[in-house]
């Protein structure tokens, strides 16, 4: 599990993330909707590590920029970065020796079946598609089978057999007690699998949602995500 307690983020005098607090537990699927510019990605890089910030974030226990909790960390970003000089096969190779791992060619090579770039493994970073790159990205962050996983717009570039997968690869991780954590602003790719839903304007969470069974006037995650989004934007 991780937790977030009071996290600020400021840009200057802008403030990208206002006091936000909420956890992922063990076995739990988190989302975060809101529109472009709402501060998903800004919390996403506060908990991964890469930007500095106000308040406190814990990995299984850990503070985030700690070793331990890098372990325990995956993390798939917004845009993939990866390696233009080295090919799919020694991306994988790369992160198996920062982890340490060891017996993970097997699984390097069910991922990369799973996402159909098996025969693209001897390909270089700079020659792949960017959707390619993504799921080269999805691969790496997967491969040291974290406790802990964080999407940023996964889906983004990918092709219809890869959007499969991965809604498959999050419920297995679900289902394996990870914590996973997706950040969207596309309601219907997770509207089967997520527990609970945090709807971000303007850096603050404007609501919170938990997927259980409810009353028919309640209103649904989507009704609820317009609602908001559209009534903001208004004012």
């Amino acid at each position: 599990m991780f937790n977030v307690f009071n996290v600020t983020k400021k840009y200057g005098k802008v403030i990208a993330n206002n006091n936000i607090s909420f956890c992922v537990e063990d076995g739990q699927i988190a989302v975060l909707l809101g529109p472009n510019g709402a501060g998903k990605s800004t919390i996403i890089k506060c908990i991964s590590g890469l930007l500095r910030f106000e308040g406190e974030i814990d990995i299984c226990g850990f503070k985030n920029k700690t070793i331990e909790a890098k372990k325990a960390l995956g993390y798939v970003p917004e845009m993939p970065a990866v390696y233009d000089l080295l090919t799919v096969w020694e991306h994988l190779e790369f992160i198996a020796r920062a982890y340490s791992l060891t017996d993970w060619k097997s699984y390097a090579e069910e991922l990369l079946t799973r996402f159909e770039l098996m025969d693209k493994k001897d390909k270089l970073g700079k020659e792949l598609s960017k959707g390619m790159q993504q799921k080269v990205s999805i691969c790496c962050a997967i491969l040291h089978k974290p406790r802990v996983i964080i999407f940023d717009e996964p889906m983004v570039g990918l092709d219809p057999h890869a959007i499969k997968e991965l809604k498959n690869m999050f419920v297995e991780l679900k289902n394996q007690g990870s914590s996973v954590l997706i950040s969207t602003h596309m309601i219907d790719s997770v509207e089967d699998y997520w527990d609970v839903a945090h709807i971000m304007m303007n850096g603050s969470f404007a609501a919170t949602k938990y997927n259980k069974t409810t009353s028919e006037d309640e209103k649904t995650l989507e009704q609820l995500f317009f609602e908001i989004t559209e009534r903001k934007a208004e004012l």
